[in-house]
């Protein structure tokens, strides 16, 4: 992706950030009052999400902007990597507020305490679910657009959220219409659980970006099969590849016919790399060439047995 690209996407990615910033603010206020009126277990559970809603938009703002900053001298790759500190930073406070909820409706089972105002309780959970409908919409428009991993991230958050506001529904109904008492603290300790496998699977993805984690071996071999439609190739191998927030980095050596001149050999590599910035536009792609048959002996991967060889033999 060229530097020209990447800020025509800044300005998406940064305009869905602030709106989830702003849907956050608004939720935020509109359900403390609802359980502060209502007393309800599984609303301050929804509460404490969106407070974390909040500080996770923010962070995905910050994220955003940071990672799309241009390269430097000091950060020749970019500073991608900064969404998934950021992830990490949210992983650490989602995981809190799941311990803190859980132990506060573990509280309510031995002192339990008459919720009230249910149907405000419910209206206010009802124009949560909708308001998040349509920042879900607007997030996956620009997804599309950008391919942003911070905004995927954020619009996956703000999907349990609708799940989250339907359980206090649930919760409200059951305790204040059915008489059954014990469901308010049921449904605060299920969102917990919900929080916690939330911060699990955020801190997978955020790991796996900072531990340079190779791509899916469908997408590396598509990637590969690209490579290889070029004339001339003799042999891929030493194929690495990572992703940096929304930027993708693909490496490997790619052997020609001893015999070829220096402006042969490169003519070659421009053709692969053409084909592959038609077919994966946002990757940035470094190609060291090869005569046929070389063999390095410096590479301390090799010895891992980490290098796709049996790709040179079908090029």
């Amino acid at each position: 992706m060229t530097q020209d690209e990447r800020r025509k996407f800044i300005p998406l990615a940064t305009r869905a950030a602030l709106a989830s910033v702003a849907m956050a603010c608004f939720l935020l206020l509109l359900k403390g009052f609802a359980a502060w009126s209502t007393g309800s277990v599984a609303m301050l559970g929804s509460l404490a999400d969106t407070a974390l809603d909040l500080l996770a938009s923010l962070v995905t703002l910050y994220g955003v902007r940071l990672a799309a900053t241009p390269a430097d001298h000091d950060h020749r790759f970019g500073h991608g990597k900064a969404e998934a500190l950021a992830a990490l930073f949210q992983v650490m406070l989602i995981t809190a507020s799941a311990v803190g909820i859980a132990w506060r409706a573990i509280l309510a089972f031995n002192h339990p305490a008459p919720t009230t105002g249910a149907d405000f309780g419910i209206g206010v959970s009802i124009i949560a679910i909708v308001a998040t409908v349509f920042l879900l919409a607007y997030q996956r428009k620009i997804i599309r657009q950008t391919g942003s991993v911070a905004i995927l991230a954020d619009n996956v958050h703000y999907q349990s959220d609708v799940l989250l506001n339907g359980s206090v529904i649930v919760a409200l109904v059951l305790d204040q219409y059915v008489g059954w008492s014990g469901a308010d603290p049921i449904f605060g300790i299920v969102i917990a659980l919900w929080l916690a496998w939330g911060a699990f699977q955020a801190s997978s993805n955020a790991i796996d970006q900072l531990m340079d984690k190779e791509w899916p071996e469908d997408l590396r071999t598509q990637f590969l099969d690209v490579a290889a439609r070029q004339t001339g190739i003799r042999g891929i191998h030493d194929f690495r590849t990572r992703r940096s927030g929304s930027h993708d980095f693909a490496q490997f050596h790619m052997e020609v016919a001893r015999d070829l001149t220096v402006a042969n050999a490169h003519d070659i590599v421009e053709a692969v790399e053409r084909n592959l910035r038609a077919a994966f536009p946002k990757v940035e792609v470094l190609i060291h060439l090869d005569p046929e048959g070389h063999v390095d002996t410096d590479n301390p991967l090799v010895e891992a047995d980490v290098t796709p060889h049996w790709f040179s033999k079908r090029v």
